[in-house]
C-alpha cells in the first residue's frame, strides 16, 4: 500500500486474497481521514470495490500473476474508486450482469452495480480499468 504526504489513498500489488485485506485497510484509513463523509457512502463504494476486486483475484489470468492498482478519490460531491489490473480483458456485458436465478455464483457485478451511482469499464492498452462512483 502506498500514500503520499497529502493523504493520497492508493495501493499497488498482486491481485491475491491478501490484497483484498489491503483494500479494506485503505477504506478504514479513508473513513478516519474523512469523517465528514457519511459512512454509508464509504460502505457502498467499498462493497462494490471488494466485489470487483474479488472477481479479479478469482478470475484474473494468469492466476496469481495479475497486478493491480487502486485509487480512492474523495471529491466534494462523489467518492470515486478506480481499480486497474493487467489481467485478460473482461468480456462480459455490464448491461446484463444479473446471473440466472438458479446460479450459485456470479452476483458480484450485480451487487457492485446496485451499490453504485455509476460503474464504467474500459480496456486501456493492456489494462482493465473499473471506475466506480458513489454520490456523497
Amino acid at each position: 500500500m502506498s500514500g503520499d504526504a497529502d493523504g493520497d489513498l492508493s495501493l499497488r500489488g498482486w491481485a491475491v486474497p491478501d490484497g483484498l485485506e489491503e483494500l479494506h485497510d485503505l477504506f478504514e484509513r479513508a473513513r478516519s481521514a474523512h469523517s465528514e463523509v457519511e459512512g454509508a457512502a464509504f460502505m457502498m463504494l467499498e462493497t462494490a470495490v471488494i466485489e470487483i476486486a474479488g472477481n479479479v483475484v478469482e478470475h484474473g489470468r494468469p492466476s496469481g500473476r495479475v497486478q493491480w492498482s487502486f485509487e480512492l478519490r474523495v471529491l466534494p460531491e462523489v467518492l470515486e474508486g478506480v481499480l486497474s489490473d493487467d489481467g485478460q480483458e473482461y468480456e462480459g456485458d455490464l448491461s446484463t450482469v444479473m446471473p440466472d436465478l438458479m446460479s450459485e455464483s456470479g452476483r458480484g457485478l450485480a451487487l457492485a452495480w446496485a451499490a453504485l451511482d455509476s460503474l464504467d469499464y474500459a480496456r486501456e492498452g493492456d489494462h482493465n480499468v473499473w471506475t466506480m462512483r458513489r454520490d456523497r
